[in-house]
C-alpha cells in the first residue's frame, strides 16, 4: 500500500524525504509509524512530533493506504 511521506526542518537534509509536497512510499500492510520509522533508518532521537492526516499521532499509529505521514524534530525549545 501507498502513503505519502514528508519531514520537516532538518530533517530533509540529514535523511532521504522530502519537504515540499512529500513523496509516495510503499509500506506493508499494518505498519506502524515506528516500524516506519526504523526502516527508513531515521533515528528516534531526531523525531518529536509526528501527524498522519493532519493530526497529532504517536509511534504506535498504524498506517493505511493512502495516509500522509509528517515527521518534525525538535524547535524553538521543545
Amino acid at each position: 500500500m501507498k502513503i505519502t511521506f514528508k519531514c520537516f526542518a532538518h530533517l530533509p537534509e540529514k535523511y532521504d524525504c522530502s519537504f515540499s509536497d512529500g513523496e509516495e512510499q510503499d509500506i506493508p500492510s499494518g505498519e506502524t509509524v515506528e516500524q516506519f520509522i526504523r526502516r527508513m533508518n531515521i533515528s528516534f532521537d531526531d523525531v518529536k512530533i509526528i501527524f498522519v492526516n493532519g493530526v497529532k499521532a504517536d509511534m504506535s499509529s498504524e498506517l493505511h493506504a493512502g495516509d500522509r505521514l509528517a515527521l518534525a524534530p525538535a524547535t524553538g525549545g521543545m
